[in-house]
């Protein structure tokens, strides 16, 4: 019995040690970050599918979005990897501007693209996310999966809760996103978990003017 208590309390030591040490790789996570982004200007963080080939009229969106935000005075951040976060980069970096990718270390799909100036990867989730928020003027969704949608609900959720000052967040892509936005106001909206005011927490639009001209004009 006592050597069993001995294995026990060893084990529990042992994971005692392995989560100290992890806080302290969280908090290297957090300082790496806040030195490399602090003297950033204004930017815009763009969310969207990694999956997006270059040929689709999305990547090419992106694309063009990053350019007239760059001719606006304004720097693009992404999560650093391929699809519309490349073309996000892509864009940004042609026309000269401020161009960072805040990679993340999964099993697929997540390579750093070569068009942000400024790489940073991360191991967790939410210290990257805390880097999008806290250097961005506004936020950009183009179409993705289950982690763009995360992303969005949680810009909106950050905002209708007070946790963050309001700034726009812009859905591109109204074919994709009309589905979407009709179950909020049906299902949501009309049974009550949300209020009428937190549809105007986000917009929707297909033309890249529009992004940028939604995002100056809030600022003014």
């Amino acid at each position: 019995m006592a050597a069993e208590n001995e294995a026990v309390n060893g084990q529990v030591e042992k994971l005692y040690i392995q989560d100290t040490w992890r806080v302290f790789r969280i908090i290297s996570e957090f300082v790496e970050g806040f030195e490399e982004l602090a003297a950033l200007g204004n930017c815009v963080t763009i969310f969207g599918s990694a999956r997006t080939k270059e040929s689709n009229p999305e990547y090419l969106l992106a694309r063009q979005i990053g350019k007239e935000l760059v001719n606006e005075g304004y720097g693009v951040i992404t999560g650093g990897g391929s699809g519309i976060m490349e073309a996000a980069n892509r864009g940004a970096k042609e026309a000269g501007g401020t161009s960072v990718g805040l990679n993340i270390n999964l099993p697929f799909e997540q390579k750093p693209n070569p068009y942000a100036d400024i790489q940073i990867e991360f191991r967790y989730f939410f210290v990257r996310k805390v880097m999008f928020v806290k250097y961005a003027k506004a936020f950009v969704i183009l179409p993705g999966g289950f982690g763009t949608l995360d992303e969005l609900f949680e810009s909106i959720t950050l905002i209708q809760t007070y946790k963050i000052s309001k700034f726009p967040v812009i859905l591109v892509g109204k074919e994709y996103w009309s589905g979407l936005f009709d179950w909020i106001k049906r299902t949501m909206l009309d049974g009550g978990k949300i209020s009428e005011d937190d549809l105007l927490l986000f917009s929707i639009t297909d033309d890249p003017k529009s992004v940028v001209r939604t995002i100056v004009d809030f600022y003014k």
